[in-house]
């Protein structure tokens, strides 16, 4: 029997399956919410109950590996990560996976705060420097992708080449809508539709 944690020795397919499972299973709440546009809802996809979750966040690492690798992006990108703090445990978990993973030379992770510090460096991008460097602005999901196109414009500013925005679950059009009119690649693990809400 292998020590090898569950993310490593799943088959692709079964890795994406596992974690549709534990998002559907644990990260779905119904109820009537409040989003962070301001829109309501019925249900609610918590998703720090995966990325934080011990099972869970290595599958996410996986699942994100493998689209970015479906996708094209695997080799070439060099970094990920996006506003905080919804992307910081994104960004961990692929930061992880990559170190193990024999198909990337590894990806660094990133934190872009919601505004400059004003104190010590008075950095608005934590982490490696980003200045040329080709990433994927990342989230857990987003409704109308302001806090990832938020997080877009800082990269930018700081000469990050932008190679996708990637979400673990798409939840609405409007989102993809907004990060394909500002110019971005849109790319989503899973749609709202394979959680059984």
């Amino acid at each position: 029997m292998s020590n090898a944690p569950a993310s490593q020795t799943l088959s692709s397919d079964a890795a994406r399956e596992r974690l549709r499972e534990l998002i559907r299973d644990l990260a779905v709440v119904r109820g009537h919410v409040i989003l962070s546009s301001g829109q309501e809802a019925d249900h609610y996809v918590d998703l720090r109950r995966i990325t934080l979750h011990h099972e869970a966040a290595p599958l996410v690492g996986r699942v994100m590996l493998d689209l970015f690798d479906r996708e094209g992006l695997l080799n070439g990108v060099q970094a990920v990560g996006g506003l905080t703090l919804g992307a910081d445990p994104v960004a961990t978990s692929i930061l992880h996976a990559s170190a193990a993973d024999p198909r990337t030379t590894g990806l660094d992770a990133f934190v872009v705060r919601k505004a400059a510090k004003a104190h010590g460096l008075q950095r608005r991008i934590e982490g490696p420097d980003v200045t040329g460097r080709r990433v994927i602005a990342v989230e857990d999901t987003s409704t109308t992708g302001g806090s990832v196109l938020t997080a877009c414009e800082a990269l930018t500013e700081a000469g990050a080449d932008i190679a996708a925005v990637a979400v673990i679950v798409h939840r609405s059009d409007a989102s993809r809508e907004a990060v394909e009119q500002a110019g971005y690649r849109y790319l989503a693990a899973y749609d709202i539709s394979e959680l059984e809400i």
